[in-house]
C-alpha cells in the first residue's frame, strides 16, 4: 500500500468513527465538508430522508471568479453554503469535518458559515 493509500484509508476510518456520533436530522441537518487536493465541497444533509438540502463548492460558475488561495476559496464556499441553507429555512446544523483535521481550509469554511449566521 502506498503512503497516499494509507492516509486515505485513515481519513475514511476517522470519518466513519465520527459518523457514528454525528447524524443530520430535519431540525439539525449535517454540514458535511469534503476537501480534495485542489477543491472544497460542502453539503447540508438531512440523513433521516437522505436528501441534500443545500450545497456549494468552489467549482461552481460563480465561484470561479474568486481569486486567491485555496483557503480564500474555502471561506467563500462556507459563506455561500450558509446563505443557501438559510434560504432553505435552516438556522442550526451539526458540523461533519469528514475525517479531516479542523484546521486550514476546513476551519476557514466553518468560520465563514458561522459568520453568515449558521449555528453549530
Amino acid at each position: 500500500m502506498a503512503a497516499s493509500d494509507t492516509s486515505r484509508v485513515a481519513r475514511i476510518r476517522r470519518h466513519l468513527r465520527l459518523r457514528k456520533k454525528v447524524s443530520g436530522t430535519a431540525d439539525r441537518p449535517r454540514l458535511a465538508v469534503f476537501r480534495s487536493g485542489q477543491h472544497i465541497y460542502a453539503q447540508v444533509i438531512d440523513d433521516g430522508i437522505g436528501r441534500t438540502l443545500a450545497q456549494a463548492s468552489d467549482m461552481e460558475v460563480e465561484m470561479r471568479a474568486v481569486v486567491g488561495t485555496k483557503t480564500d476559496r474555502a471561506r467563500q464556499v462556507g459563506a455561500l453554503v450558509a446563505r443557501r441553507a438559510k434560504e432553505a429555512g435552516l438556522e442550526t446544523v451539526v458540523f461533519d469535518r469528514g475525517g479531516f483535521a479542523y484546521a486550514g481550509r476546513v476551519q476557514a469554511l466553518a468560520d465563514a458559515a458561522r459568520e453568515e449566521g449558521l449555528v453549530f
